[in-house]
Protein backbone atom coordinates (compact mmCIF):
# COMPACT_ATOMS: atom_id res chain seq x y z
CA UNK A 1 0.00 0.00 0.00
CA UNK A 2 2.66 2.28 0.68
CA UNK A 3 3.56 2.08 -3.11
CA UNK A 4 0.34 3.42 -4.37
CA UNK A 5 -0.38 7.10 -5.17
CA UNK A 6 -2.07 9.13 -2.00
CA UNK A 7 -5.00 9.75 -3.93
CA UNK A 8 -5.04 5.77 -4.63
CA UNK A 9 -4.31 4.50 -0.89
CA UNK A 10 -7.33 6.83 0.27
CA UNK A 11 -10.19 5.52 -2.25
CA UNK A 12 -8.94 1.66 -1.12
CA UNK A 13 -9.79 3.32 2.40
CA UNK A 14 -12.46 4.90 1.98
CA UNK A 15 -13.95 1.80 0.33
CA UNK A 16 -12.96 -0.01 2.95
CA UNK A 17 -14.58 1.84 5.74
CA UNK A 18 -17.83 2.47 3.86
CA UNK A 19 -18.20 -1.47 4.24
CA UNK A 20 -16.31 -1.60 7.01
CA UNK A 21 -17.85 0.53 9.74
CA UNK A 22 -21.67 -0.54 8.94
CA UNK A 23 -20.58 -3.95 9.49
CA UNK A 24 -18.60 -2.86 12.93
CA UNK A 25 -21.55 -0.70 14.17
CA UNK A 26 -23.95 -3.43 13.10
CA UNK A 27 -22.03 -5.96 15.56
CA UNK A 28 -21.79 -3.47 18.25
CA UNK A 29 -25.32 -2.95 18.46
CA UNK A 30 -25.60 -6.99 18.52
CA UNK A 31 -23.57 -6.75 21.22
CA UNK A 32 -25.27 -4.15 23.61
CA UNK A 33 -28.51 -5.49 22.74
CA UNK A 34 -27.42 -8.66 24.19
CA UNK A 35 -25.72 -7.20 26.83
CA UNK A 36 -29.46 -6.05 28.25
CA UNK A 37 -29.75 -10.00 28.49
CA UNK A 38 -27.01 -11.48 30.32
CA UNK A 39 -27.24 -12.23 34.39
CA UNK A 40 -24.36 -10.52 36.17
CA UNK A 41 -21.46 -12.97 37.60
CA UNK A 42 -22.55 -14.67 40.06
CA UNK A 43 -22.17 -13.17 43.72
CA UNK A 44 -19.25 -14.48 46.30
CA UNK A 45 -22.05 -14.68 48.90
CA UNK A 46 -24.95 -17.08 49.36
CA UNK A 47 -27.25 -15.81 52.16
CA UNK A 48 -29.03 -19.12 53.46
CA UNK A 49 -31.80 -18.79 56.29
CA UNK A 50 -31.43 -22.55 57.99
CA UNK A 51 -33.17 -22.91 61.46
CA UNK A 52 -33.01 -22.77 65.23
CA UNK A 53 -29.83 -23.84 67.77
CA UNK A 54 -29.00 -28.21 67.04
CA UNK A 55 -31.38 -28.62 64.52
CA UNK A 56 -30.86 -30.57 61.11
CA UNK A 57 -31.13 -27.11 59.22
CA UNK A 58 -27.98 -26.13 61.54
CA UNK A 59 -26.23 -28.69 60.96
CA UNK A 60 -26.43 -29.48 56.86
CA UNK A 61 -25.97 -25.97 56.39
CA UNK A 62 -22.33 -26.25 58.03
CA UNK A 63 -21.84 -29.08 55.10
CA UNK A 64 -23.33 -26.54 52.24
CA UNK A 65 -20.51 -24.23 53.78
CA UNK A 66 -17.84 -26.38 53.23
CA UNK A 67 -18.94 -27.37 49.68
CA UNK A 68 -19.75 -23.74 48.27
CA UNK A 69 -16.51 -23.05 49.72
CA UNK A 70 -14.12 -25.38 47.47
CA UNK A 71 -16.01 -23.07 44.71
CA UNK A 72 -15.09 -19.45 46.09
CA UNK A 73 -18.61 -19.13 47.22
CA UNK A 74 -19.01 -17.87 51.04
CA UNK A 75 -22.50 -19.49 52.51
CA UNK A 76 -23.86 -16.90 55.20
CA UNK A 77 -25.88 -18.44 57.79
CA UNK A 78 -29.44 -16.72 59.07
CA UNK A 79 -30.68 -18.59 62.14
CA UNK A 80 -34.42 -18.79 62.53
CA UNK A 81 -37.30 -20.17 64.28
CA UNK A 82 -37.91 -22.93 61.50
CA UNK A 83 -39.46 -23.13 57.93
CA UNK A 84 -42.48 -20.33 58.69
CA UNK A 85 -39.62 -17.78 59.46
CA UNK A 86 -37.61 -18.57 57.04
CA UNK A 87 -40.64 -18.97 54.36
CA UNK A 88 -41.39 -15.13 56.35
CA UNK A 89 -37.96 -14.14 55.26
CA UNK A 90 -38.29 -15.15 51.42
CA UNK A 91 -41.37 -13.44 50.95
CA UNK A 92 -40.31 -10.66 52.54
CA UNK A 93 -38.37 -8.48 50.09
CA UNK A 94 -36.81 -6.33 52.59
CA UNK A 95 -34.89 -9.05 53.93
CA UNK A 96 -31.94 -10.51 52.36
CA UNK A 97 -32.28 -13.68 51.57
CA UNK A 98 -31.19 -16.11 48.36
CA UNK A 99 -32.25 -19.77 49.65
CA UNK A 100 -33.70 -21.23 52.56
CA UNK A 101 -34.63 -25.01 54.52
CA UNK A 102 -38.51 -25.37 54.31
CA UNK A 103 -40.68 -28.08 55.52
CA UNK A 104 -43.31 -30.00 53.58
CA UNK A 105 -46.12 -28.89 54.16
CA UNK A 106 -45.74 -26.04 55.85
CA UNK A 107 -46.15 -23.43 52.99
CA UNK A 108 -48.89 -22.78 50.51
CA UNK A 109 -47.71 -20.72 47.30
CA UNK A 110 -49.86 -18.15 46.32
CA UNK A 111 -50.25 -16.44 42.84
CA UNK A 112 -47.69 -13.28 44.13
CA UNK A 113 -44.64 -15.60 45.09
CA UNK A 114 -42.14 -15.51 42.97
CA UNK A 115 -40.41 -18.65 44.85
CA UNK A 116 -39.13 -21.91 43.02
CA UNK A 117 -38.15 -25.38 44.93
CA UNK A 118 -34.95 -27.36 44.25
CA UNK A 119 -36.83 -30.62 45.00
CA UNK A 120 -36.85 -32.86 48.16
CA UNK A 121 -33.73 -33.11 50.31
CA UNK A 122 -35.12 -36.10 52.73
CA UNK A 123 -37.74 -37.01 55.08
CA UNK A 124 -38.25 -35.33 58.69
CA UNK A 125 -39.71 -37.68 60.56
CA UNK A 126 -42.52 -36.52 63.31
CA UNK A 127 -40.95 -38.10 65.85
CA UNK A 128 -43.22 -38.02 69.24
CA UNK A 129 -42.03 -39.16 72.70
CA UNK A 130 -43.61 -39.65 75.67
CA UNK A 131 -42.63 -40.32 79.48
CA UNK A 132 -42.54 -44.30 79.84
CA UNK A 133 -44.34 -44.24 82.79
CA UNK A 134 -47.95 -42.85 81.10
CA UNK A 135 -48.23 -45.83 79.26
CA UNK A 136 -48.20 -48.32 82.65
CA UNK A 137 -52.06 -49.07 82.43
CA UNK A 138 -51.95 -49.22 78.61
CA UNK A 139 -51.96 -52.70 77.22
CA UNK A 140 -48.66 -53.67 76.14
CA UNK A 141 -47.17 -50.64 78.02
CA UNK A 142 -47.38 -48.99 75.38
CA UNK A 143 -49.26 -45.63 73.47
CA UNK A 144 -49.72 -46.35 69.62
CA UNK A 145 -51.83 -43.10 69.29
CA UNK A 146 -51.73 -39.20 69.34
CA UNK A 147 -55.80 -39.13 71.19
CA UNK A 148 -53.89 -41.26 73.94
CA UNK A 149 -52.47 -38.12 74.87
CA UNK A 150 -55.41 -35.97 75.77
CA UNK A 151 -55.36 -34.05 78.88
CA UNK A 152 -51.08 -34.20 78.46
CA UNK A 153 -48.75 -31.34 78.22
CA UNK A 154 -47.60 -31.53 75.17
CA UNK A 155 -44.08 -29.66 73.36
CA UNK A 156 -45.41 -28.75 69.93
CA UNK A 157 -41.96 -26.80 69.30
CA UNK A 158 -41.16 -23.29 69.30
CA UNK A 159 -43.37 -20.66 67.52
CA UNK A 160 -42.59 -20.15 63.74
CA UNK A 161 -41.52 -23.79 63.30
CA UNK A 162 -42.43 -26.43 60.73
CA UNK A 163 -42.44 -28.70 63.49
CA UNK A 164 -45.59 -26.60 65.50
CA UNK A 165 -47.72 -26.54 62.55
CA UNK A 166 -47.31 -30.14 61.68
CA UNK A 167 -47.85 -31.13 65.64
CA UNK A 168 -51.41 -28.78 65.77
CA UNK A 169 -52.01 -30.45 62.39
CA UNK A 170 -51.90 -33.47 63.64
CA UNK A 171 -52.99 -33.30 67.68
CA UNK A 172 -56.35 -30.85 66.03
CA UNK A 173 -57.01 -33.92 63.79
CA UNK A 174 -57.07 -36.07 66.74
CA UNK A 175 -59.46 -33.59 68.34
CA UNK A 176 -57.23 -33.19 71.56
CA UNK A 177 -56.18 -29.55 71.13
CA UNK A 178 -58.90 -28.27 73.49
CA UNK A 179 -58.32 -27.93 77.68
CA UNK A 180 -57.53 -30.03 79.83
CA UNK A 181 -54.33 -30.68 77.35
CA UNK A 182 -51.76 -28.24 77.22
CA UNK A 183 -49.60 -26.95 74.47
CA UNK A 184 -46.16 -26.09 75.73
CA UNK A 185 -44.12 -23.65 72.43
CA UNK A 186 -40.69 -25.91 73.53
CA UNK A 187 -37.97 -27.22 71.55
CA UNK A 188 -34.37 -28.32 71.18
CA UNK A 189 -32.24 -29.55 73.76
CA UNK A 190 -34.71 -27.87 76.45
CA UNK A 191 -36.78 -30.59 75.24
CA UNK A 192 -34.61 -33.60 76.29
CA UNK A 193 -34.83 -31.89 79.85
CA UNK A 194 -38.01 -31.19 80.33
CA UNK A 195 -39.12 -34.89 79.50
CA UNK A 196 -36.49 -36.33 82.05
CA UNK A 197 -37.84 -33.88 84.96
CA UNK A 198 -41.49 -34.75 84.25
CA UNK A 199 -41.96 -30.98 83.45
CA UNK A 200 -43.95 -32.13 79.92
CA UNK A 201 -45.74 -35.58 79.31
CA UNK A 202 -44.70 -35.72 75.48
CA UNK A 203 -43.04 -34.00 72.84
CA UNK A 204 -43.28 -33.95 68.63
CA UNK A 205 -40.37 -33.27 67.17
CA UNK A 206 -40.02 -33.24 63.81
CA UNK A 207 -35.94 -33.72 62.12
CA UNK A 208 -33.89 -36.57 60.83
CA UNK A 209 -32.50 -39.47 63.30
CA UNK A 210 -29.32 -37.78 63.57
CA UNK A 211 -30.60 -34.66 64.90
CA UNK A 212 -29.18 -33.83 68.17
CA UNK A 213 -32.90 -33.95 69.89
CA UNK A 214 -34.08 -36.91 68.33
CA UNK A 215 -30.85 -38.83 69.05
CA UNK A 216 -30.83 -37.77 72.38
CA UNK A 217 -34.10 -38.62 72.80
CA UNK A 218 -34.19 -42.20 71.40
CA UNK A 219 -31.21 -43.16 74.24
CA UNK A 220 -33.12 -41.31 77.40
CA UNK A 221 -34.39 -43.48 80.12
CA UNK A 222 -37.94 -43.12 80.90
CA UNK A 223 -38.39 -41.95 77.49
CA UNK A 224 -40.43 -43.89 74.55
CA UNK A 225 -41.05 -43.53 70.61
CA UNK A 226 -44.62 -43.92 70.37
CA UNK A 227 -45.42 -46.24 66.82
CA UNK A 228 -48.53 -44.74 65.19
CA UNK A 229 -50.80 -47.04 64.74
CA UNK A 230 -53.10 -44.43 62.03
CA UNK A 231 -50.05 -43.97 60.05
CA UNK A 232 -51.92 -44.97 56.76
CA UNK A 233 -54.45 -43.05 57.74
CA UNK A 234 -52.43 -39.48 58.11
CA UNK A 235 -50.60 -40.28 54.86
CA UNK A 236 -54.30 -39.95 53.43
CA UNK A 237 -55.57 -37.21 55.44
CA UNK A 238 -51.99 -35.37 54.89
CA UNK A 239 -50.90 -35.56 51.14
CA UNK A 240 -47.44 -34.38 52.02
CA UNK A 241 -46.52 -37.18 54.61
CA UNK A 242 -45.11 -40.53 53.51
CA UNK A 243 -45.41 -43.18 56.01
CA UNK A 244 -41.62 -44.48 56.81
CA UNK A 245 -41.40 -47.77 59.39
CA UNK A 246 -38.37 -47.49 61.79
CA UNK A 247 -36.97 -51.34 61.50
CA UNK A 248 -36.14 -52.96 65.45
CA UNK A 249 -32.47 -51.75 65.91
CA UNK A 250 -32.11 -49.60 63.26
CA UNK A 251 -30.50 -46.91 65.38
CA UNK A 252 -28.71 -49.15 67.78
CA UNK A 253 -28.49 -53.14 67.10
CA UNK A 254 -26.38 -53.37 70.15
CA UNK A 255 -28.88 -51.71 72.80
CA UNK A 256 -32.27 -53.25 70.29
CA UNK A 257 -33.55 -48.84 69.68
CA UNK A 258 -35.74 -49.38 68.97
CA UNK A 259 -36.87 -52.98 69.96
CA UNK A 260 -39.62 -53.02 67.47
CA UNK A 261 -40.35 -51.97 64.31
CA UNK A 262 -42.38 -48.35 64.57
CA UNK A 263 -44.73 -46.54 62.42
CA UNK A 264 -43.71 -42.92 61.49
CA UNK A 265 -45.48 -40.42 59.43
CA UNK A 266 -42.35 -37.86 57.83
CA UNK A 267 -43.17 -34.66 55.34
CA UNK A 268 -39.97 -34.02 53.16
CA UNK A 269 -37.51 -30.90 53.55
CA UNK A 270 -36.51 -28.81 50.77
CA UNK A 271 -34.63 -25.96 49.37
CA UNK A 272 -36.82 -22.66 48.29
CA UNK A 273 -34.79 -19.64 46.19
CA UNK A 274 -36.60 -16.46 45.27
CA UNK A 275 -36.50 -16.29 41.36
CA UNK A 276 -33.72 -13.54 41.41
CA UNK A 277 -31.12 -15.75 42.62
CA UNK A 278 -28.26 -16.70 40.64
CA UNK A 279 -28.36 -20.03 38.30
CA UNK A 280 -24.90 -20.24 39.06
CA UNK A 281 -25.64 -20.09 42.83
CA UNK A 282 -28.81 -22.37 42.51
CA UNK A 283 -26.50 -25.04 40.84
CA UNK A 284 -23.95 -24.77 43.68
CA UNK A 285 -26.93 -25.18 46.17
CA UNK A 286 -28.07 -28.57 43.94
CA UNK A 287 -24.24 -30.27 44.09
CA UNK A 288 -23.86 -29.52 48.07
CA UNK A 289 -27.55 -31.29 47.96
CA UNK A 290 -26.48 -34.23 45.88
CA UNK A 291 -23.29 -34.10 48.43
CA UNK A 292 -24.73 -34.36 51.51
CA UNK A 293 -27.91 -35.86 51.20
CA UNK A 294 -27.07 -38.47 48.62
CA UNK A 295 -25.66 -41.27 51.09
CA UNK A 296 -27.70 -43.85 52.38
CA UNK A 297 -29.81 -43.61 55.62
CA UNK A 298 -32.50 -45.01 57.55
CA UNK A 299 -34.96 -44.10 55.35
CA UNK A 300 -33.45 -43.51 52.18
CA UNK A 301 -31.57 -45.76 49.17
CA UNK A 302 -28.18 -44.20 47.87
CA UNK A 303 -29.11 -41.38 45.51
CA UNK A 304 -32.64 -41.55 46.42
CA UNK A 305 -32.51 -37.74 47.34
CA UNK A 306 -32.51 -34.77 46.65
CA UNK A 307 -35.22 -35.91 44.10
CA UNK A 308 -37.53 -33.97 41.53
CA UNK A 309 -40.50 -33.62 43.54
CA UNK A 310 -42.79 -30.17 43.90
CA UNK A 311 -42.86 -29.34 47.51
CA UNK A 312 -45.49 -26.90 48.47
CA UNK A 313 -43.72 -25.07 45.44
CA UNK A 314 -43.32 -25.60 41.38
CA UNK A 315 -39.79 -26.53 40.68
CA UNK A 316 -37.76 -24.31 39.26
CA UNK A 317 -35.82 -24.52 35.75
CA UNK A 318 -32.63 -24.84 37.00
CA UNK A 319 -33.40 -27.73 39.09
CA UNK A 320 -35.27 -29.59 36.63
CA UNK A 321 -32.37 -29.23 33.89
CA UNK A 322 -29.86 -30.33 37.10
CA UNK A 323 -32.30 -33.25 37.62
CA UNK A 324 -32.21 -34.33 34.03
CA UNK A 325 -28.86 -33.66 33.14
CA UNK A 326 -26.24 -33.16 35.87
CA UNK A 327 -23.62 -30.31 35.85
CA UNK A 328 -23.57 -28.12 33.53
CA UNK A 329 -21.14 -29.44 30.22
CA UNK A 330 -18.75 -26.68 31.41
CA UNK A 331 -18.48 -27.17 35.33
CA UNK A 332 -17.93 -30.91 34.11
CA UNK A 333 -14.37 -30.13 33.18
CA UNK A 334 -13.56 -26.20 34.00
CA UNK A 335 -13.65 -24.67 37.65
CA UNK A 336 -16.86 -23.11 38.41
CA UNK A 337 -15.19 -19.33 37.75
CA UNK A 338 -14.36 -20.16 34.32
CA UNK A 339 -17.21 -21.83 33.81
CA UNK A 340 -19.92 -19.50 34.34
CA UNK A 341 -17.88 -16.80 32.05
CA UNK A 342 -17.98 -18.99 29.20
CA UNK A 343 -22.14 -19.12 29.86
CA UNK A 344 -22.21 -15.60 29.87
CA UNK A 345 -20.35 -14.80 27.62
CA UNK A 346 -22.20 -17.80 24.90
CA UNK A 347 -25.14 -15.21 25.98
CA UNK A 348 -23.38 -12.84 24.48
CA UNK A 349 -21.87 -14.49 21.32
CA UNK A 350 -25.37 -16.15 20.02
CA UNK A 351 -27.01 -12.90 18.89
CA UNK A 352 -23.13 -11.83 17.42
CA UNK A 353 -22.41 -14.67 15.67
CA UNK A 354 -25.88 -14.55 14.12
CA UNK A 355 -25.05 -10.97 12.52
CA UNK A 356 -21.46 -12.27 11.87
CA UNK A 357 -22.90 -14.45 9.42
CA UNK A 358 -24.47 -12.55 7.61
CA UNK A 359 -22.12 -9.90 7.82
CA UNK A 360 -19.09 -12.23 6.65
CA UNK A 361 -21.23 -13.15 4.00
CA UNK A 362 -22.67 -9.89 2.25
CA UNK A 363 -19.75 -7.76 3.22
CA UNK A 364 -17.07 -9.19 0.55
CA UNK A 365 -20.60 -8.44 -2.19
CA UNK A 366 -20.78 -5.01 -0.60
CA UNK A 367 -17.08 -4.37 -1.36
CA UNK A 368 -17.30 -5.38 -4.83
CA UNK A 369 -20.52 -3.76 -5.42
CA UNK A 370 -18.46 -0.52 -4.60
CA UNK A 371 -15.55 -1.41 -7.17
CA UNK A 372 -17.66 -2.41 -9.76
CA UNK A 373 -19.54 0.93 -9.44
CA UNK A 374 -17.15 2.68 -10.20
CA UNK A 375 -15.69 0.99 -13.29
CA UNK A 376 -19.51 0.52 -14.21
CA UNK A 377 -19.59 4.05 -14.44
CA UNK A 378 -17.06 4.73 -16.78
CA UNK A 379 -18.58 2.50 -19.21
CA UNK A 380 -21.52 4.65 -18.75
CA UNK A 381 -19.57 7.62 -19.85
CA UNK A 382 -18.28 5.61 -22.77
CA UNK A 383 -21.22 4.34 -23.87
CA UNK A 384 -22.77 7.83 -23.85
CA UNK A 385 -19.50 9.25 -25.81
CA UNK A 386 -20.22 6.35 -27.87
CA UNK A 387 -23.67 6.72 -28.79
CA UNK A 388 -23.54 10.44 -29.67
CA UNK A 389 -20.54 10.20 -31.83
CA UNK A 390 -22.67 7.86 -34.12
CA UNK A 391 -25.49 10.36 -33.91
CA UNK A 392 -24.08 13.67 -34.39
CA UNK A 393 -19.99 13.20 -35.36
CA UNK A 394 -20.18 16.29 -36.32
CA UNK A 395 -21.12 18.16 -33.03
CA UNK A 396 -17.67 18.48 -32.01
CA UNK A 397 -14.42 18.90 -33.40
CA UNK A 398 -11.63 16.21 -33.26
CA UNK A 399 -9.82 17.79 -30.68
CA UNK A 400 -12.97 17.94 -28.34
CA UNK A 401 -14.19 13.68 -28.92
CA UNK A 402 -11.05 12.47 -27.90
CA UNK A 403 -10.25 15.55 -24.79
CA UNK A 404 -13.65 13.67 -23.75
CA UNK A 405 -12.17 10.17 -24.13
CA UNK A 406 -8.35 11.24 -22.42
CA UNK A 407 -10.49 12.68 -19.28
CA UNK A 408 -12.59 8.98 -19.19
CA UNK A 409 -8.91 7.48 -19.50
CA UNK A 410 -6.94 9.63 -17.24
CA UNK A 411 -9.18 8.42 -14.47
CA UNK A 412 -9.62 4.84 -15.48
CA UNK A 413 -5.48 4.96 -14.76
CA UNK A 414 -5.64 6.40 -11.42
CA UNK A 415 -8.52 4.20 -10.83
CA UNK A 416 -8.24 1.63 -7.46
CA UNK A 417 -8.65 -1.73 -8.47
CA UNK A 418 -7.91 -5.00 -6.14
CA UNK A 419 -6.28 -7.72 -8.18
CA UNK A 420 -9.59 -9.54 -8.42
CA UNK A 421 -10.68 -6.97 -10.28
CA UNK A 422 -8.02 -6.35 -13.29
CA UNK A 423 -9.38 -8.07 -15.86
CA UNK A 424 -12.45 -5.73 -15.65
CA UNK A 425 -10.41 -2.89 -15.31
CA UNK A 426 -7.73 -4.04 -18.71
CA UNK A 427 -11.13 -5.05 -20.75
CA UNK A 428 -12.35 -1.32 -19.86
CA UNK A 429 -9.38 0.27 -21.39
CA UNK A 430 -9.16 -1.76 -24.48
CA UNK A 431 -13.03 -0.66 -25.11
CA UNK A 432 -11.70 3.13 -24.69
CA UNK A 433 -9.28 1.81 -26.98
CA UNK A 434 -12.28 1.17 -29.80
CA UNK A 435 -14.20 3.91 -29.04
CA UNK A 436 -10.97 6.38 -29.77
CA UNK A 437 -10.68 4.19 -33.52
CA UNK A 438 -14.31 5.27 -34.29
CA UNK A 439 -13.58 8.68 -33.02
CA UNK A 440 -10.74 9.25 -35.48
CA UNK A 441 -12.72 7.18 -38.32
CA UNK A 442 -15.57 9.43 -38.83
CA UNK A 443 -14.05 12.50 -37.31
Amino acid sequence: MKRLPQSLRESFWRDLMLVALPSILLLAGGFWLAAQFIRPAPPKQLILSTGGDSGAYQRFAVRYKEVLKRYDVELIEKPSAGSMENLQRLRDNNFTVDAAFIQGGTARATGEDALASLGSLYYEPLWIFYRTALAQKTPGHEFNAISQLKGRRIAVGASGSGTQVLALEMIEANGIAAAPTQLVNMDGLAVVEALQKGQIDAAMVVGPTQSAVVWSLLFTDGVSLMSLAHADAYTRVFPHLDHLILPRGAVSLESDIPAHDVSLVAPMATLIVRDDTHPALIDLLLQAATEVHGDAGLFQKPGEFPRATQVDFPLSKEAERYYKSGKTFLQRYLPFWAATLIDRLVVMLVPVLALLIPIIKFAPALYSWRVRSRIFRRYGELKFIEAELELEPGRHSRDEWLGRLDSIETDVNHMTTPLAFSDMLYTLRGHIGLVREAILSKT
